[in-house]
């Protein structure tokens, strides 16, 4: 075999180095720290809320801001309560399992393949409840809950680095051309177009209404 034919088998590309793996593991993890942390405390903020409701169904909190952004309004309803007690609760578990993950992998830790692969299948229902919950409040319910937007939003953050670096590991097979665009940063834009979506149909439907 030829040098040149060497140094095209030894060829690694520059985002897929072992200082770039090490780089692109703590930045998504680290993101995905933050977005699991939020998704933590705003579950347990919910779950509060809940009580409270269940103690005094008149109770009101700071986040029922108009007739259509108000958590008390979305809690009294049967979405809320899917599986016979409130939501928020799966929100605890689910945040908690993925954010000690998080912490795990900013810190170099690295796990078997099926765990990981068990991970990101856990977190797939979490971003399909998520949605799902947000589609009843945008389209039946007819109002919305600031704290579940968040989580809805905090969710795809989190699913999205999970997806990354199982794409980039190899965890997840995939061709060439996605482990080269995961490996470049550029899926982080359709992770960003979904939040921005997100967001554009809840201003684009209710508009000033949200304030009151």
């Amino acid at each position: 075999m030829s040098a040149a034919a060497e140094q095209i088998d030894d060829y690694v590309p520059s985002w897929d180095t072992e200082e770039a793996r090490r780089s692109w593991r703590k930045r998504t993890s680290l993101e995905m720290i933050i977005s699991g942390f939020i998704g933590l405390v705003t579950s347990f903020v919910l779950s509060i809320e809940a009580w409270q409701l269940a103690a005094d169904s008149s109770a009101r909190f700071g986040c029922d801001v108009s007739s259509v952004l108000s958590c008390s309004a979305v809690a009294q309803t049967w979405q809320a309560r899917i599986l016979g007690f409130p939501n928020a609760f799966l929100g605890i578990f689910f945040e908690a399992v993925v954010l000690a993950i998080s912490v795990a992998i900013f810190a170099g830790v690295t796990f078997p393949r099926w765990y990981m692969v068990c991970t990101n299948l856990l977190y797939t229902i979490a971003l399909f409840f998520a949605f799902w919950l947000f589609g009843q409040s945008y389209f039946i319910i007819q109002v919305l809950c600031p704290w579940c937007l968040l989580i809805t939003l905090t969710t795809t953050l989190v699913f999205g680095g999970i997806t990354r670096i199982n794409i980039r590991d190899g965890v997840i097979p995939a061709p060439a051309s996605l482990r080269r665009i995961v490996g470049q940063g550029l899926d982080w834009a359709l992770w960003g177009l979904i939040v921005f979506g997100v967001l554009a149909m809840v201003v684009g439907k209710y508009g000033l209404r949200l304030l009151g």
